[in-house]
């Protein structure tokens, strides 16, 4: 996933899944797609344990185009499903990001910007 340069937002959703799996993957799949089509969506990545413990973190260009997705019907529907359904226990945060860089095995290069606090 390509990110554009810093700085932009991070909203890091952290959940804890039940055992009900009715209805979830299809979900799921559909918020990614439909967030994707909103204004200010950069990308996400995804991780689940096999404990149930997930951490999604999708990427934006404001906290404005945030607020607007959290405020998106499809998208409330879906949070009010997981609260009733799919997890125990979740937690959002969001962050601005100040600097980031990348690596990759087999490049020989450095990662382009190093973090140095100011």
């Amino acid at each position: 996933m390509q990110t554009p340069p810093p700085p932009y937002y991070a909203v890091i959703f952290t959940s804890q899944r039940t055992a009900v799996d009715e209805g979830y993957g299809d979900t799921a799949e559909r918020m990614v797609a439909l967030a994707a089509e909103q204004p200010g969506y950069l990308g996400v990545q995804s991780a689940r344990g096999a404990d149930g413990l997930g951490i999604t973190v999708s990427y934006w260009r404001s906290l404005e185009d945030i607020a607007a997705w959290r405020k998106h019907a499809e998208h409330t529907d879906a949070r009010n499903d997981g609260r009733a359904r799919w997890y125990s226990h979740y937690e959002t945060r969001i962050t601005k990001v100040e600097r980031a860089y990348a690596w990759e095995a087999g490049s020989g290069q450095a990662p382009a910007e190093a973090f140095r606090p100011d």
